[in-house]
């Protein structure tokens, strides 16, 4: 004689086979990271693949900096941290489109996040969304003066 175990693996009848919204698990993305300068010297490699919590920039940088300790290197506190005097003077029309990101979500002096090699600020920030395979570069470069 045998028995049939299936109807102990199906629900019950009118249970709700979806998710619960409060119990679901968060959406997970797997990047690809480019890291150079001193970024790579102080996480010890140029590319690895990094899996986080969520689709957007901001989260991926949340999750990265948890785990490698690189904030300083990349995002400026304030706008003197972002920028940096010229040899020369801007001109009053500056041909173009120039984008800058808010205080408090730019990148220092040289340094630069991409999103499949476009700067951020050229994008939607720390707001960009991030799929599965992306790549973000994490520039920050060596300089060497005369």
């Amino acid at each position: 004689m045998t028995t049939d175990t299936r109807s102990a693996e199906r629900p019950p009848s009118g249970a709700d086979d979806s998710p619960d919204e409060d119990t679901a698990d968060p959406e997970q993305t797997t990047v690809e990271v480019r890291c150079t300068g001193h970024v790579r010297t102080a996480i010890g490699e140029s590319d690895l693949a990094f899996t986080f919590e969520g689709t957007t920039l901001r989260e991926f940088l949340d999750a990265f900096f948890a785990e490698y300790d690189v904030k300083d290197l990349l995002l400026a506190e304030t706008d003197a941290d972002a920028s940096t005097s010229g040899w020369a003077d801007a001109p009053d029309d500056l041909p173009g489109t120039w984008k800058k990101n808010p205080e408090g979500e730019q990148t220092r002096t040289y340094a630069r996040v991409t999103v499949n090699g476009t700067f951020n600020e050229h994008l939607a920030g720390l707001d960009t969304e991030l799929g599965d395979g992306d790549r973000v570069g994490l520039m920050y470069p060596f300089i060497f003066c005369c």
